[in-house]
């Protein structure tokens, strides 16, 4: 008789630590019905991003030496910087630039040693294109300034995503 109530109180014990396991995740889960949905309708809500946020190189024509140092400070050596050296006055003329996306890393590392600053890095993350052979942008393309996304009346700009709001609260 002694085996048939150890094995009782065995099984009560085991129900008891059952029900207490399913009561946690069953609070856990209470516990997110009041937090705010962190999904954004992407089309017509954007997040603002970051103040170093590494997008789309911005290239100034006008500024660049064809030092070709954003060259040799990028480490799949991308950036293709076409320049003719004028005798008369011994300076490098740049005649083309161009950078293609399909292979850039964003590494920011091209615009971090640009002795002359004419590359910038620029708040656009939408890049996705169906031809590959279109993300390879040449010195016009670099040129064109984004629309910000503040700027955008069609687009409601999310400051704060919902989890900050929420941290800011408690």
């Amino acid at each position: 008789m002694f085996p048939m109530v150890t094995r009782f109180i065995n099984y009560g014990q085991q129900t008891i630590r059952a029900a207490r396991y399913i009561g946690q995740g069953f609070m856990i889960t209470l516990s997110h019905v009041n937090r705010l949905p962190v999904t954004i309708q992407y089309p017509y809500e954007k997040l603002i991003t970051s103040e170093r946020f590494r997008g789309r190189i911005h290239f100034e024509f006008d500024k660049c030496i064809a030092c070709e140092v954003c060259v040799r400070a990028c480490p799949i050596d991308l950036p293709v910087v076409d320049w003719k050296l004028e005798t008369d006055i011994r300076k490098k003329r740049l005649l083309n630039y161009s950078i293609d996306f399909g292979i850039c890393i964003f590494c920011g590392n091209c615009v971090e040693y640009c002795p002359t600053n004419c590359l910038s890095m620029t708040e656009e993350y939408e890049l996705s294109t169906y031809d590959r052979h279109e993300l390879n942008y040449n010195q016009i393309a670099l040129g064109r300034l984004p629309i910000s996304i503040t700027d955008d009346y069609t687009i409601r700009t999310i400051l704060n995503s919902p989890q900050t709001k929420e941290r800011s609260r408690g």
